[in-house]
């Protein structure tokens, strides 16, 4: 199993909640090197774009996710808070998927004075069938 990341998602109330995920993994080598990992399937995504934030959202207002997407923490921490009322704080190499484009929304805030820098991710909406 791979330890990939922090889901964050609205229940059917309309809550938000924290969830740790791990993966499957198949474990192989790579014939560009000696390397050998466990590798989870492919997931579809849509774009990538590094954001340097230069202005926190308030702190005090929940908001939702503009769409389903992977945030990459690369510099700094900040705190996530959900409507349930978790907590968890994020650093560099953390890895959250943002699934609350709906519902209460959560509240992000820094944490130290270190700018923030992230990979943003965006995942390719299933196609309707």
């Amino acid at each position: 199993m791979i330890r990939a990341y922090t889901r964050l998602y609205a229940d059917a109330a309309g809550v938000t909640h924290l969830e740790d995920v791990e993966l499957e993994g198949e474990t192989r080598g790579v014939s560009e090197s000696d390397l050998v990992a466990a590798f989870s399937d492919p997931l579809e995504v849509e774009t990538l774009q590094f954001r340097d934030v230069v202005r926190e959202a308030d702190a005090t207002m929940p908001h939702n996710a503009p769409r389903r997407m992977f945030i990459v923490q690369l510099r700094g921490r900040y705190a996530i808070e959900t409507s349930d009322g978790a907590r968890r704080e994020i650093g560099p190499g953390g890895v959250l998927l943002v699934e609350d484009v709906d519902g209460d929304g959560h509240i992000t805030r820094r944490v130290g004075d270190e700018p923030r820098l992230t990979l943003v991710v965006t995942l390719r909406e299933p196609r309707a069938r």
